[in-house]
């Protein structure tokens, strides 16, 4: 951690909160008018104080997010980035801004928490805001040790920057870390309230899907899987399926639109607004979605998309014509788009021609008439576009969550931790401690499943090959598989390597002349012969050191003890640290 990231944390310390609803999760604070020191004088400023802590921090997260998540895993290609090919150096900008992000995340959550504990608001608003901040700083650490490695702890800015350690700061180790979140998870529990929170503010059973999550990855940091562990993310995600109050959505899709922003699935979720400060806001759609997808000019993720290898666990096959296409699972259409899908929440006010309102695929590629900015040139380089993440245009925006949008910017939540991610957390820690027929895991699975998967049939005994292949369907595009992969490598690299380097990563060529000669012709031709694999890109080179990303170039120059060579420590985190 450098001079730089200090210098966020050591602006949490000087800013105050902008006056705001206590309900809107809005702005990045300011530094006028109120500090630290007078602001946090009941209950109503303690809630505002917390609230930017849900987006602001986070705003220069969300395209490392992707990139990370989704690229390197092998889920979404995006040309010549070099996620692509585990080639990012230190110097990345996107990395150097995630990691930046995070570490301002941490150093405000600090501030805060230790600003609301002398607050003169009543305990139990004192308490819950107390639990959030900590709720949140554990997430950063997850993203942290997850992407980097072993990482300095920063209990405290204040201490660092009195004891002006910030630029010798050293590693700690990973298990010391994954220790480290655990503990600020246990103190969180004990001050957030059980009851569920409706709004999208953290309560206790978010807090503890987090630490069911964590408990599961830590599990295997040693190298072989630890059984107390594993048994403590069994229980804890069980208690949350069964306790918090919280059900699965019906309808997979929903779950990703804006009137569902705060639902029983979203449990840890950035809460996004459209305000006068930037940083506030979603701007994902931008990254991810066609030229012209909305009417503010600001998309221009056309030329990326699902991954050929995502195609194949989905079982779709964009040779197959689009008029006999089946979908088993509706998390696919809820995930990618292709030729012959239609969208009745996106574009709403366009009509398509047959008494009825949407966004149809082919019509916006080459309709004119259906939309004037058509291209009459398929954009996605694997024959099919992302769907998560996007709001579509501004009458969509409007009527899923109350307010116009306007360009990047929008308040669709960004889901980080969803309920079905819990349910097969708890399924993934009895499979690995040998439970393959226990009862809850085999309920947990199954309502996953049958939930997107209407046809399935209910399992009466599950592998581990089960739940990981499960957890990529439904989690796909969300900014997870790649910490999947991460979590696996600690106890079975080789696995991992394996599989992604046997992944179908390259482009697919010629999509879109064979869609708009099926699209000019009505569906009368389809030829799909023209269409064709990339085969010539090379394999990447997966290696063990891929799970672990360099610190930015700028950290390192300042803090050698940041370096790939420089030893971790080991630290006693429940002696050292104490809230």
């Amino acid at each position: 951690m450098n001079i730089k990231n200090l210098k966020y944390v050591a602006a949490a310390m000087l800013l105050g909160v902008s006056m705001t609803s206590c309900d809107d999760f809005l702005d990045r604070p300011v530094e006028d008018n109120y500090n630290t020191e007078n602001y946090y004088t009941d209950d109503n400023s303690c809630i505002a104080g917390v609230n930017y802590l849900y987006n602001s921090p986070w705003y220069d997260f969300q395209r490392g997010f992707i990139k990370i998540g989704e690229v390197m895993s092998g889920n979404m290609y995006w040309g010549s980035s070099p996620y692509m090919n585990f080639s990012v150096n230190g110097t990345d900008q996107d990395l150097v801004n995630m990691s930046y992000s995070l570490w301002a995340e941490i150093g405000h959550c600090n501030t805060v928490y230790n600003s609301i504990k002398g607050a003169s608001a009543s305990e139990s608003v004192k308490n819950q805001c107390m639990g959030e901040c900590l709720a949140w700083k554990a997430m950063a650490y997850f993203f942290l040790v997850r992407s980097f490695g072993d990482v300095p702890i920063v209990h405290d800015n204040s201490v660092n920057l009195a004891a002006g350690d910030y630029n010798s700061l050293h590693k700690v180790q990973k298990a010391d870390v994954y220790e480290y979140i655990m503990m600020t998870l246990e103190k969180a529990m004990e001050l957030l309230p059980k009851t569920k929170s409706t709004t999208g503010r953290i309560d206790y059973y978010c807090a503890e899907g987090l630490y069911a999550k964590v408990a599961l990855t830590a599990a295997g940091v040693s190298g072989s899987l630890d059984n107390s562990l594993l048994q403590k993310a069994s229980t804890a995600s069980l208690d949350v399926i069964n306790n918090s109050g919280r059900k699965l959505l019906e309808n997979y899709s929903d779950i990703f639109r804006g009137s569902n922003n705060a639902s029983d699935e979203s449990l840890f979720a950035w809460r996004w607004t459209v305000g006068s400060k930037w940083t506030s806001q979603n701007t994902l759609q931008s990254d991810l979605m066609p030229e012209g997808f909305d009417e503010f000019g600001d998309c221009w993720g056309g030329w990326g998309g699902p991954s050929a290898d995502l195609q194949d666990a989905f079982g779709y096959d964009v040779t197959e014509n689009p008029k006999n296409r089946l979908d088993v699972d509706a998390r696919r259409k809820a995930t990618m788009m292709g030729p012959g899908d239609v969208y009745d929440y996106f574009w709403r006010d366009k009509d398509l021609g047959n008494g009825k309102k949407g966004f149809d695929v082919l019509k916006f590629y080459f309709d004119k008439e259906y939309n004037p900015a058509a291209t009459s040139s398929f954009q996605g380089p694997c024959g099919v576009q992302n769907v998560k993440h996007a709001y579509g245009d501004n009458a969509d925006h409007e009527a899923e969550c109350g307010i116009s949008a306007a360009r990047m910017a929008y308040a669709l939540a960004t889901h980080i931790l969803r309920l079905a991610d819990v349910y097969l957390v708890h399924a993934e820690a009895e499979v690995l401690q040998g439970k393959t027929t226990s009862a809850t895991a085999l309920a947990a699975y199954n309502a996953v499943r049958s939930r997107s998967v209407p046809s399935s049939v209910d399992k009466t005994q599950l592998s581990f090959d089960d739940v990981w292949k499960e957890r990529r369907l439904e989690l796909a595009g969300e900014g997870d598989r790649w910490y999947d992969f991460v979590r696996r490598s600690y106890y079975d690299v080789n696995a991992c390597i394996a599989e992604l380097s046997s992944q179908r990563r390259n482009a697919i060529f010629n999509c879109s002349e064979v869609y708009k000669k099926y699209f000019e012709s009505d569906g009368a031709t389809w030829d799909p012969t023209e269409i064709s694999y990339d085969e010539s890109t090379p394999i990447p080179n997966v290696t063990a050191n891929s799970f672990n990303l360099p610190y930015p170039t700028e950290d390192v120059a300042l803090n050698p003890n940041l370096g790939s060579n420089a030893e971790a420590i080991h630290v006693d985190v429940r002696t050292e640290y104490t809230y």
